[in-house]
This record gives C-alpha cells, structure tokens and sequence, in this order.
C-alpha cells in the first residue's frame, strides 16, 4: 500500500495505490477488465519518444499472441484465438439497463451492437459489453501464473521460482556490467525465515520486473538514479540517471454510487464477506462455472470522446489539452464510463444494501508525479510518493463533467433508488442539484438535465478532490525514451549507463495509454521476450 504524501489538490489529504504482493503481480489481483489501448498510442511510442519498433503495427501481432479471444464477434484482425489467456463477454441486468438507457439518452453516439469490438485499438464511442479476462467457458480467470509460469515448472527444470522476497538492489562488476541482485525474504511470508541478504547470480542479463513502484526503487538503491535523491539516502551514484522514479502516470477515475432496487442482482453481499451469499456463489461456480463468482460486476461501459458542443462544457482548461493531444488523434477517447453491479467505496459511510456504481476515468490525464526511496537500504521504507492528480484544472473538469453526465444515466436506469448523500457531492439545501435520498424509481426520461449552480460546481470540485482515486494504472517511472529527454531505457529496454540490465513492466512506458494497462503489460512482456531471445541467439521466439 504506497501511501502518498498530502496534496493540496485533493483537499489536503493523501491517497493510497495498492500493489499485487503476489507471483504475476497486479495482473493475479486485477479486476479483470479487458480493455486495450489505442493505436496512437503505441505510435506515439514509437516516433513521439524515438523508440522503433514500438508502434501498433509492430505490436498487434504480440497482443493478438497472448489471447484467446472467446467473444461472440470473432477474433477479428487485432485479435488472437489460440493464445494462452481467455478472454470472454457477459453482461448482468445492470450492465443491460446501463445500456439501454446510455443509448436512447445519448443516440448521438454510435449504435452498433451489444457485442461491438470496441477493443481493435480505433474503435469509440460505441456503448457495449465489456469483456474481461475470464474464461467464458468455465468462469475460471485468466493470469499469467496459472497459464504461463505454472505450466512450466515440471517441463523446465531451470525455472526457480521464489516468493515472498525483496530484491535490495543488483550487482555489478568492475565493468558496470550487471551479475545478480540482492535480496532478502520478507518477514511478513518468512516470519521465521533468514534474515541476511543473500545473492543470485545472472551469466547473461538481469531483467527487472517489479512495476512502476518497484523497478525505479532497485535501481536507485543500486545507484542509478539523480544525484539528489541517492545523496540523501546515502546511496553511491552509479549513473546520473535523474529520470528514475519520475514520469509516474495513472489514469482519475470517480467511483458514484446510488441505491438499487432489492430485485437487481449486485455482488454487495460477497464483497460485504455475508456468508449465506458467498456460500451459494461458490456453490454454485463449482457446479456450473457461472454466477457472482465468475463475473467482474463490470458489464458495460463506452470508450469515450466528446463532440463540439460537449468540448465547450468541459471549459477553458480544457481546449489547450485538447487541441494537444486529442484533435489530430481520433482513436483517442477522453474518458471510460462504465456501470458496476456493486458499491464501490466506503462501505461504513453507507448503510447495508443492494447499489449500482458509475464509474468515470480519464484516459490521459495532465497528472505527472514520481516515485522515489527514502532509505538506501531497507527496501520496507514508505516511498516517496507525489501522484500529481488534479493538480490540473483539465483534470478535475473532466471529471466533474463525468459525474454530470453520467448521474443523468443512472437516474433513468429502472433500478434507480436514490443517491447516497454521504458519497455524493454536498450540495446546499434546495439547490436544483441536491441529492435525492431516496426515490420509488427513476426519473422520466424526458425530465430535463440538472442545471448546475456556480455554488454547485464549486461543490463538485471539492467532491472530485475528496474523492477521486487511482485506478491501479501505475506506469512510466522508468521510461523508454531520450536519455537528454528524461529517459531511462533505450528501445531494446536497457538500462542507460549499464551493460546487461534491462526492464520489462509498466515503468517502461513513456507515455499514457488509453485503457486499463493489463493488455499493455503483457504486450511489453512479449515484446521483452522478442528482444531478449534475439540478443540471446534463441530461435523459435516471435
């Protein structure tokens, strides 16, 4: 749990990004929702950041590599059958009213069907299914341990797996060439385990793996960094790296929830721990493979790009973001919104019930922090951690709009309650947009838009810096780029400085993608294996 220091832009209070602790990382945690960045993107890799080889073109045939995509539209050309992850389509009831609501609400938007692949890397605007990495056929997920490491403990004897470690930094030799890294056992698995720092050792590469929170902290306590940071560890500068732990990206996202009907079919009693409930959804995915157990509670959603008239609600602050990043890309959606059949967020500031949640993140916010040690060597030390959230202006109204826009959804949906007022902006008594507390159904649907005072949106500011969160989206701390532009890996992802070190993991990335960043882990972890086979003289790896 990396824990922020306090920033004014959030109202004075930290925020906390949870990483996976486990063999696969945050991919064994995930929540399993599929979603694949935009071509421009990885073009913008490739000739924005001067890294060849990166660009869709050269890495379509690595995302289609690792999938085995089971949605009813087909595999298509950007897509895999034969992979070893599944990848599947299902929807609950509040997926389906979210979809049939956006659409006659929003019919602006394109009206394609329920199965629409809006994961070719151009397709937006188009409310959908959404998929998830989830074997259609037995509700079982999909991960990179169970279907690629786990597989190969018997066939390959020269796979060594070791878990509950910390790796302290890596060796070197009088060449500055990488040899093996430093590590000891975390008490908190090994409570009874050694306690001294042992070594492995490497003939060939050292390869780094441990996220946007881990890789730039081993680097730095092996002396690759900037010279301010090491000195005030106490750590020898190896390389003037100052790019290390900088960069750091994520994607804002606002969690609103609203009361449901008793009749709707939610996960808030599993993930409320009741036990009856847990119970019958276990039962029930062992017998069948389906139910509560083997689906996300994210059923749809929409990649999504405003028009001219709705760019002029999203303000000033906006235009120079736009006119920068999105006019000249139109593969490039703005934001996700998507319905979860479920609270997400505090459950003790609600009472026990049946909710419905809107979600809402921006696809390449302004927000740029970093990531830095604050011990050279107790690998355990808290970071120093600055996300940079909403200390743009085009940050927090992106998502303020969000929240407008996507409470006139849920407030047409036939399971619609109420709003709960203590997870929902604080509204004066009698304002056009005060909270209903509790309704028989939703609104007509003719009933116009909520007109929003200026003491309104001041309200909505505040809640969108009380309340915004990371969405577990973590990259770019050790980027592939220039090193005179900040850099810290070449192309071929070797560390600047080193010889026979590289990085393969979500801190590579020199830039946003617009999508949740699983499909774009395991894109790098392909591509990483294509570079490292070729260097090595290993055939057969494509």
């Amino acid at each position: 749990m990396h824990e922020s220091r306090p920033s004014a832009a959030l109202g004075d209070r930290s925020t906390i990004v949870p990483c996976g602790q486990c063999l696969g990382g945050g991919g064994s945690v995930n929540f399993m929702m599929y979603t694949r960045a935009s071509a421009s993107d990885y073009d913008d890799w490739k000739t924005v950041y001067e890294n060849p080889g990166w660009g869709s073109k050269d890495l379509i045939p690595l995302l289609k590599k690792t999938e085995n995509y089971q949605v009813a539209s087909g595999d298509g050309p950007t897509h895999g059958s034969d992979g070893p992850l599944n990848v599947s389509l299902a929807t609950d009831d509040c997926g389906e009213q979210f979809l049939q609501v956006a659409r006659a609400f929003d019919p602006a938007r394109a009206q394609a069907p329920s199965d629409a692949d809006t994961n070719d890397l151009s397709t937006i605007n188009v409310y959908t299914k959404w998929p998830r990495w989830i074997n259609g056929k037995t509700g079982v997920r999909s991960d990179v341990p169970h279907h690629l490491i786990y597989p190969l403990k018997e066939t390959r004897p020269n796979l060594h797996i070791s878990t509950g470690i910390h790796v302290k930094h890596v060796i070197f030799d009088e060449d500055n060439r990488a040899t093996g890294v430093a590590f000891t056992f975390n008490p908190l698995f090994h409570p009874d385990g050694p306690t001294e720092t042992r070594t492995v050792r490497g003939t060939k590469l050292v390869v780094l793996c441990a996220g946007s929170f881990g890789t730039p902290g081993i680097l730095e306590r092996s002396g690759i960094g900037g010279k301010a940071i090491l000195e005030g560890v106490g750590v020898k500068q190896r390389v003037d790296l100052p790019g290390v732990g900088e960069n750091y990206h994520d994607h804002n996202i606002l969690f609103v929830p609203y009361f449901s009907a008793d009749e709707a079919e939610t996960l808030d009693a599993i993930f409320r721990n009741d036990k009856s409930a847990v119970e019958a959804a276990n039962a029930e995915f062992e017998k069948t493979g389906k139910g509560l157990m083997a689906d996300t509670g994210l059923g749809a959603g929409i990649k999504w790009r405003p028009d001219e008239s709705e760019l002029a609600a999203f303000g000033p602050e906006f235009k120079k973001v736009w006119d920068d990043h999105f006019a000249n890309a139109p593969d490039k959606a703005v934001m996700w919104f998507g319905v979860l059949s479920a609270l997400v967020g505090d459950p003790t500031l609600v009472p026990p019930r049946k909710y419905f949640t809107l979600g809402g993140y921006t696809e390449y916010p302004l927000a740029r922090g970093h990531v830095h040690i604050t011990h050279g060597e107790n690998v355990s030390a808290p970071v120093d951690f600055v996300p940079g959230y909403l200390e743009s202006m085009a940050d927090v109204k992106t998502l303020t709009w969000a929240y407008k826009f996507t409470r006139e959804i849920a407030r047409r949906m036939p399971y619609f309650r109420g709003e709960p007022a203590a997870v929902h902006p604080a509204f004066a008594p009698g304002s056009a947009a005060a909270t209903v507390p509790h309704a028989e159904g939703p609104v007509a649907f003719d009933t116009p838009r909520i007109e929003y005072s200026e003491e309104d949106e001041r309200a909505l500011e505040a809640y969108a810096r009380a309340t915004m969160s990371t969405t577990w989206h973590a990259l770019g701390t050790c980027a592939m780029k220039p090193r005179q532009r900040g850099g810290v890996l070449d192309p071929r992802l070797n560390v600047y400085g080193v010889r026979g070190l590289k990085v393969a993991d979500l801190s590579v990335g020199p830039a946003n993608v617009g999508s949740n960043t699983y499909s774009t882990a395991l894109v790098i972890g392909e591509k990483a294996a294509v570079i490292i086979a070729e260097e090595l003289g290993i055939k057969g790896v494509v």
